[in-house]
């Protein structure tokens, strides 16, 4: 941090890994503990700059129709996040940007909650946070049912290839530091999303909202399948190339750790 500190800048602090390996409770923690040492810390989700649905349902009449579903590199709106990462710099106060997954929606701008600046550190959690883009000769095979039959030309997966390469990258360059969370497989991960759905679901019954936006078991398959191809990816590329690396098992113990 001192380095950051000496710049003027935050430092930015990348923390990647599946959904439902605990990314997002390890960021929380780290705040905390950081807030607790003095050290004024932002906590931004990758997930809070999906694009709102209509600028999704555009791509998907321009582009592809799977970039209705959130998610992939190319639904998010990565000079959002830009904007934010600039405006922690500076003394006052800064709207973090909020999405509503049960909505599909990014929430009123009134709903973002306030940072007051500037930020000493800044944690960017997300799934694909700090990815890279695959080689093209990787592209060329379909990953999973959903690309076979729905992407059988790759235009969808080289969309998504190309916004990393593209407008993801001076996002991803401003990472001083990057947090690996790995799975022992696919299977797993669709194992810790589903506990996530329930979870979803329950807290909607007890505020009293429409749960119906929530998946069952074949749509969250079908959801996850949008996932898959980046998700091992990432796994297999920033193993050896992320600040830290830590493998976990199915029940999300770390049984290997790098960069520590």
């Amino acid at each position: 941090w001192s380095e950051a500190a000496r710049s003027g800048q935050p430092l930015v602090v990348g923390v990647c890994g599946p959904q439902g390996s605990g990314k997002s409770t390890l960021a929380l923690l780290l705040a905390r503990l950081l807030n607790a040492r003095g050290l004024r810390t932002a906590n931004l989700s990758i997930d809070d700059l999906y694009l709102p649905r209509a600028a999704r349902e555009r791509l998907a009449r321009d582009v592809h129709p799977l970039l209705r579903t959130r998610g992939v590199p190319g639904t998010h709106d990565p000079t959002l996040g830009l904007t934010v990462l600039d405006a922690l710099a500076r003394t006052g106060p800064t709207p973090l940007p909020r999405f509503d997954k049960a909505a599909d929606d990014r929430a009123p701008q009134a709903d973002w909650p306030i940072f007051e600046g500037p930020a000493d550190v800044v944690l960017l959690e997300g799934w694909c946070v700090g990815a890279r883009p695959q080689p093209s000769a990787d592209l060329l095979s379909p990953i999973n049912a959903l690309e076979a039959a729905e992407d059988p030309d790759g235009v969808w997966r080289a969309f998504a290839n190309d916004a990393l390469a593209g407008p993801y990258h001076p996002l991803f360059a401003r990472l001083d530091r990057l947090v690996l969370l790995t799975a022992p497989d696919f299977a797993t991960v669709r194992a810790w999303r589903g506990e996530q759905e329930a979870k979803l679901r329950a807290r909607l019954a007890k505020e009293g909202r429409d749960a119906g936006r929530t998946m069952d078991d074949a749509a969250l398959d079908r959801f996850l399948a949008h996932y898959q191809r980046l998700t091992e990816w990432i796994a297999h590329d920033l193993a050896n190339n992320a600040d830290v690396a830590v493998r976990l098992d199915a029940h999300r113990w770390p049984v290997e750790t790098r960069g520590l």
